[in-house]
């Protein structure tokens, strides 16, 4: 209804007003209204969403989260909801992680952080791989260690971990022609032994004779260079005593219990090896008696046996077979004639097997003449897409397969 222009003014400002308060109060329910339902709404929210204005959730403490490498283990005075951790490690080690768990499944975790056990710096090991960080390769691992009369002894570790893969080479894990080259005899010369590891590459392996000298400063220099290490056990010869390994030779005569002694003795000369290589030890390697305890117990300590194959009656792949250790065997001892031209014409011929099987080992020992032939090859063959490798990436591994 318009309005009425000839009506008074004052007709029309009271007209105005009522309109105006019939639009308030109808403005007003319909607030009302909308208020209403809200509250509604949050009230209805409230009662199907536990977590919701009304009151916090009824959470439940897990505990502290598992660290890498950890198992949470229930704890038999805890309720259902509760589990109890193992000692912290890892990434996490410097921090307590507390998970809480709501009723809707939803899990809320806190860090904060808490006192590191032990001193010094603490380096982070993110997930398992083969090799060691090159920071601490001078450094054992002392989880992979343990005490004995003769010395401390590698072996595997309380979650595993072996020490052939600890101190292993890494390598690019590509298929393609992979050669692995093992220098042994380090230790028994100091000039020799310098000149090696001056020269040549850290893909070459070094194997270090137990019985040698300065093994320790020598072997904290392979490893800070970033060789791969072995350790060369004395075995008796067929030969023998008149070609003599030197002390603490493994022999055939010896009960079981004094030939693990002795080996224990090479065994503690030094750290950071992947495994053993036999020096000699023809006649030995060929008895089934005296060898078996000896290579079960290199298995039981996580290590890699590799046999030079100088030895046409040598049962280590058999026993090492049926054992589960991990084992290799030379292909070829390049150094059989000490002539830099016969070596090169050796090591072409490692190659060819190489390219055939897809890999190979080849051994020699730290004569000058080795020496300078191999580093000389090994540059030449890298041009030809060879892959230089630890030996541990080329032996039989029972956990590989």
């Amino acid at each position: 209804m318009g309005t009425d222009l000839n009506a008074p003014l004052g007709q029309n400002r009271k007209t105005r007003s009522s309109k105006s308060q019939k639009s308030g109060l109808t403005f007003g329910r319909l607030s009302l209204g909308v208020c209403a339902l809200a509250l509604a709404g949050i009230s209805v929210w409230s009662v199907v969403k536990p977590t919701g204005l009304i009151a916090p959730p009824d959470t439940k403490i897990v505990a502290d989260a598992a660290q890498p490498g950890e198992k949470a283990v229930p704890d038999p005075a805890a309720t259902p909801n509760t589990l109890k951790q193992q000692k912290t490690s890892g990434a996490l080690s410097g921090a307590h992680v507390e998970e809480t768990l709501t009723d809707d499944g939803s899990i809320v975790t806190k860090f904060s952080p808490k006192q590191r056990d032990g001193e010094g710096p603490a380096f982070i090991e993110v997930g398992r791989t083969k090799g060691q960080d090159p920071r601490l390769a001078t450094f054992p691992n002392d989880e992979l260690l343990e005490d004995s009369p003769q010395g401390r002894l590698p072996v595997t570790g309380p979650d595993g971990l072996r020490p052939m893969d600890q101190y292993a080479r890494p390598w690019s894990g590509a298929r393609g022609i992979r050669i692995a080259l093992v220098v042994g005899g380090l230790g028994l010369s100091q000039t020799g032994t310098q000149n090696a590891l001056r020269q040549l590459s850290p893909d070459v392996t070094m194997a270090f004779a137990a019985t040698g000298n300065s093994l320790q400063r020598w072997m904290q220099e392979a490893r800070r260079s970033g060789h791969e290490i072995l350790l060369q056990v004395p075995f008796e010869p067929f030969d023998y005593p008149d070609n003599n390994p030197g002390p603490h030779t493994l022999r055939v005569g010896l009960d079981a219990k004094k030939n693990l002694s002795e080996l224990h003795y090479s065994l503690a000369q030094i750290t950071n090896y992947t495994g053993i290589m036999n020096f000699l030890g023809g006649r030995f390697l060929s008895d089934a008696g005296a060898l078996e305890p000896v290579m079960r117990d290199i298995g039981r300590r996580g290590l890699l046996f590799l046999d030079d194959a100088t030895s046409a009656q040598t049962l280590t792949g058999t026993l090492a077979g049926t054992i589960g250790v991990p084992h290799g065997f030379a292909d070829m001892v390049v150094d059989d004639q000490i002539d830099r031209t016969a070596i090169l014409k050796k090591l072409d011929e490692l190659e060819r097997i190489a390219r055939r099987n897809g890999g190979a080992i080849g051994v020699a020992s730290a004569f000058d003449e080795s020496v300078a032939a191999i580093s000389q090859w090994m540059d030449e063959a890298g041009t030809r897409g060879i892959e230089f490798v630890g030996v541990s990436a080329l032996v039989k591994d029972p956990q590989q397969q």
